[in-house]
Order: C-alpha cells, then structure tokens, then sequence
C-alpha cells in the first residue's frame, strides 16, 4: 500500500472501489498507449524511410493496429505436436503480464481527489516498489524461455536459449544502476524517488538523478534495459535472419498476438521506469489552469520522448553480433557500474574521497583500455607473422 492516503483510515469499500477503478484504467491506458505506440513506431519508421506507412485503416492508418489485432483473433491457433502444451500455452502470458505489473507501479501524476478520498494518480506504491520492478523484468524473460523450450523446436530452442544468457549478463549492469539511485534516494519507492527529484539547482538545473548521479547510470540503465526488452540493436533472441523468427517461430494467432503486445508493452513500462527514475517523473512546473493536469502532461511529454527514441534506435542501428552483446555486457556495463557506484557511495560517505575513488577509476579504465590495445596488436603481429611463415613455407 505504501504511502498512499487513500488506505490512511482504513480499509473499506469505497477504497476497494477506487482501487478497483485505478487498475481497470491503468489497464486501459496501458492497452490503449500501445495501440498507438505500434501505429507510431510504424508511422515513424516510415517517414524515415521516405514510405507511406499506414494509410488506409482510419484517418493516417491510425486504426491499422486494431485491424491487425483483430486478423490475428480470428487466425488458427496451432499447437506443434512436440510441443509441451501447458508450457507452451503459458509463456505468452508470463511475457504481458509482468509488463503491466510494473507499469502500476509507475506514479503517472500527483494526488487526485475521488469519491470523497485522497489518492495518489498509481495503482500500487509499495516500500520495495524497485525491487518489484526488478523481480517482474526478471519472470518476463520467462515467457521467452519457456516459449522457446515448450515449442519443440531447435530454432526457437536457440532463441530462447539467447534470451537466457542476454538476461544474465545485463541484470547485473542494470541492477547496480538502480542500486545507485536507490543509494542517493534513500528509498525504494517509486513515489519517492520522484519526491527526492523535486526542486532545481541555482532555481534554474532540475535536480534530476540524471545530474545528481552523473549521467553514467542512466546510460547503463538505458542499454541494459533495451537488451532486457529484447528492442534492436539488442533483438538478438528473435534474429529472423538466421533464426527465422526465434523463440516465437511455433506460435501462431492470438498466442503471438500476446507476445507482439509484450514487446510494445515492456516498451512503453520501461519508458515510464526510466523517466521515474532519472527524469523526476510526473514532476514539473504548473504554467496555468488546474494543477492537477500539469503533472500528467508532464509524464506524458518525457515518455513520449523515449519512445520516440527507441524507434529512432530501431530505424538507424543494425543488429549487434551475439559475441558484441556478449562483450559490451560482461567487459564494459558490468565493470563501470561497479566503479560508479563505488564513486556515488564514497560521495556519500566524503566529497575528497569521491573525488579520490573517481580519478582511480579514470586511471584504471586508461590503463585497461591501454592493455586491450596492446593484446589487439600483438594478436595482430602474432596473426600477421603465422601468415607470413605459412605462405613462405608453401613458396
């Protein structure tokens, strides 16, 4: 329940009402953003590449999603014959699910007044509201690997297969990112963290995790996260170009339906997560009219940029190679979120040592990255001397 006053004199049935109400709306917002999220990111994707995009199903073919949803409804389900049924029949839910789980507990505004009680604009604020966030990224993984394992296919098998060791190496990365906001927070509620990021620096810098921790975590968090939801560059555990279409491949109908809407879904939660955590939130100036719409707007302007941002990134970057994701995780997001939140604890603890703990970490990173570039060239020279002993041994 956490700090919302609606549950301050208890536990009635109004209050059953309106929590009742919140969860059938945030659902329906949620299904309703991605709706237009596909439809934008296709829109979008067009127009960069000098294409029409939907046109045809409602004004700018903004019905089209509906119209697909809709073909795919009444499509064959099929169901392989070596497939393990109960398992594959429960992993499209254990995808979707878990996106809208995290989405309530997403603070989307301020305190609304309803039915004669205070309550705060989210489903849900409990104490351990990131490590809920956490635990739900983590069982949406599930639904891949278990999609992948219950179809009875190799190529499936393989994707999901990916999915398992792409989970693992970037929740760690994506964990001490979070661990460092919760460390200058104090807190691990989600309507916390937005309260710590009120008021700005000289009345004019927001005083935004974004500067308070220093950038680092927030890109570390913004790539880990995009290998989490399995988005391009990072969609290697659906490649169609050598997986023909990875873990989903066997699933047909309303079942692949479910996992298309996961993506979308996981897109739009995370989005919110990430403006919660470093972007202060639903926080925001009131510039006139009532008060209470101000913070929405707010929330609705941030996430809209980083969903823009995504399908920007799915538009522009190839897919990254399955040794490359390997790498950029386990060498480079693991090592410097380590290191960064060493520097944030020890800027908590005394500035001179913070700033102490991060010249060492600039002279360990230089002093790495100046023994990667010597084993790159002496694997080179080792490279370059067995050809030329080869081709003069054929001479």
């Amino acid at each position: 329940m956490g700090s919302d006053p609606l549950f301050s004199n208890g536990i009635t049935l109004a209050v059953i009402l309106i929590v009742l109400v919140k969860v059938v709306v945030a659902f329906a917002v949620l299904l309703v953003s991605v709706l237009l999220m596909i439809w934008f990111e296709r829109k979008l994707i067009s127009d960069m590449q000098n294409r029409i995009g939907p046109n045809r199903a409602g004004p700018y073919g903004i019905l089209q999603t509906l119209a697909d949803g809709t073909k795919l409804f009444f499509k064959e389900d099929l169901i392989p014959d070596s497939a393990d049924r109960a398992v594959f029949k429960l992993a499209p839910f254990l995808s979707v699910v878990p996106a809208f789980l995290v989405f309530a507990i997403v603070p989307v505004g301020g305190m609304v007044h309803i039915f004669g009680h205070t309550t705060e604009l989210q489903v849900a604020d409990p104490p351990m509201g990131i490590l809920f966030m956490l635990v739900m990224s983590s069982i949406s993984v599930y639904g891949v690997t278990l999609a992948g394992w219950g179809s009875g296919s190799k190529y499936p098998l393989l994707g999901s297969v990916r999915a398992t060791a792409q989970m693992i190496s970037y929740e760690a990365a994506m964990g001490l990112s979070i661990a460092s906001v919760v460390l200058i927070t104090g807190s691990l509620s989600t309507r916390d963290i937005v309260t710590s990021q009120l008021g700005t620096y000289l009345g004019i810098i927001p005083k935004w995790n974004l500067i308070r921790l220093g950038i680092v975590p927030f890109l570390i968090f913004l790539v880990a996260i995009t290998a989490e939801m399995n988005r391009p560059p990072f969609d290697l555990a659906e490649a169609e170009s050598e997986l023909v279409g990875g873990f989903h491949t066997e699933y047909s109908s309303l079942r692949f339906a479910l996992f298309y809407l996961a993506e979308f879904m996981n897109t739009v939660t995370m989005s919110a997560i990430i403006v919660t955590l470093f972007f202060g939130g639903a926080s925001g100036p009131v510039l006139f009219g009532p008060g209470w719409i101000w913070p929405i707007l707010w929330f609705l302007v941030k996430t809209g940029v980083f969903l823009f941002f995504y399908v920007w990134v799915r538009a522009a970057l190839p897919r990254l190679r399955y040794d490359q994701l390997m790498s950029l995780g386990w060498k480079v997001l693991i090592p410097a979120s380590l290191a960064w939140f060493l520097i944030i604890a020890a800027m908590q603890i005394n500035s001179y040592l913070g700033f102490g703990m991060f010249v060492l970490a600039m002279v360990l990173a230089g002093l790495l990255s100046r023994a990667s570039e010597v084993g790159d060239l002496s694997d080179k020279f080792r490279l370059g001397r067995s050809r030329s002993v080869g081709t003069k041994g054929v001479e």
